[in-house]
């Protein structure tokens, strides 16, 4: 073979006529479609969640089932969608139709524009703005029900959240059917400022109507319910249950501390303390809460009808 003539390459390292590189070995050889089967694959991302408490690792299918409750004990924050599911007589309702306010009527800019906020808020979430609202049955008593989802910029009161709930109040009315209201917030939102304080009053109004009409309205404290939204209809219900472990609140505990300069008692702001002081009538399991929610429903509801006669 003379030195000019080019050595026909042997071994995994070969190339194809093409000048492709081909990779091989003996497994390759003998079972070419074995390779793939061994291929690595990515884990979806959202298959495994971590409990806040212990740090677990927790399979999503078993908290699902659990309805997002961990091992320990902590109620997760959900939104709107699973509440309904969880708490109307076989996750049967009708969504109402939220209300549709001006938005951004301050122009408010915070490193980036308001408008902005909303629509990724939006887009996150699926809902419309923090507050949504739907009518059914729990446990065979025809209700209205309220869920406000912190997800939703901290489940902060605006204009939409207000006028939301008023409109609530008002088919509770219609329909002569209690109201429930899942409270979840972090104050009221800055960014529409005195209009998000006036929704304070407003829904105070609505929850008046209710009274004169003698339906009940009835106030389930989750975590976390802060701020203006406790300082107005989250406090102002018939009866007052709260799930376990909730924050409950109109000031944090940091801040607090910092204004009185003291250590502040262990548990102090969560749903036992409170239940202690008296503040929240029953701490309730999420699981429990529809046959709870169901039974004072119905006390309620003779109550009124006696009162009617």
């Amino acid at each position: 073979m003379s030195m000019t003539e080019a050595k026909t390459p042997s071994g995994p390292q070969s190339q194809s006529p093409s000048g492709e590189r081909k990779r091989g070995g003996w497994l390759a050889k003998i079972a070419p479609g074995v390779r793939g089967a061994f291929a690595r694959r990515e884990t979806p991302e959202n298959l495994w969640v971590k409990c806040p408490d212990t740090g677990e690792m927790i399979y999503r299918s078993d908290l699902e089932t659990a309805q997002w409750v961990t091992p320990a004990g902590r109620h997760m924050r959900i939104g709107p969608e699973l509440r309904f599911a969880y708490t109307f007589d076989g996750g049967v309702h009708d969504e109402l139709e939220p209300p549709r306010v001006k938005e951004d009527p301050l122009k408010f800019f915070e490193g980036r524009p308001y408008g902005e906020r909303l629509a990724a808020a939006r887009k996150a979430t699926g809902e419309q703005d923090a507050i949504a609202a739907a009518v059914g049955e729990i446990k065979g008593v025809p209700a209205t029900v309220l869920v406000q989802d912190f997800a939703f910029m901290g489940g902060s009161l605006g204009m939409a959240a207000g006028e939301a709930f008023i409109a609530a109040a008002r088919e509770a009315l219609k329909r002569e059917t209690p109201l429930v209201a899942y409270t979840a917030a972090g104050g009221a939102r800055m960014q529409e400022g005195t209009l998000s304080l006036m929704q304070m009053a407003r829904t105070t109004l609505a929850i008046q109507e209710l009274k004169q009409a003698k339906l009940p309205y009835v106030v389930v404290l989750t975590d976390p319910t802060t701020g203006g939204v406790t300082a107005s209809y989250a406090m102002l219900g018939d009866i007052h249950l709260a799930e376990p472990g909730a924050l409950i609140g109109f000031a944090g505990p940091r801040v607090i501390e910092q204004t009185i300069r003291e250590t502040l008692p262990a548990g102090f702001q969560r749903s036992e303390y409170l239940l202690e002081k008296g503040m929240v009538d029953r701490v309730v399991p999420r699981k429990e809460l529809p046959n709870v929610l169901g039974s004072v429903l119905r006390t309620l509801m003779m109550g009124r009808g006696r009162a009617a006669a």
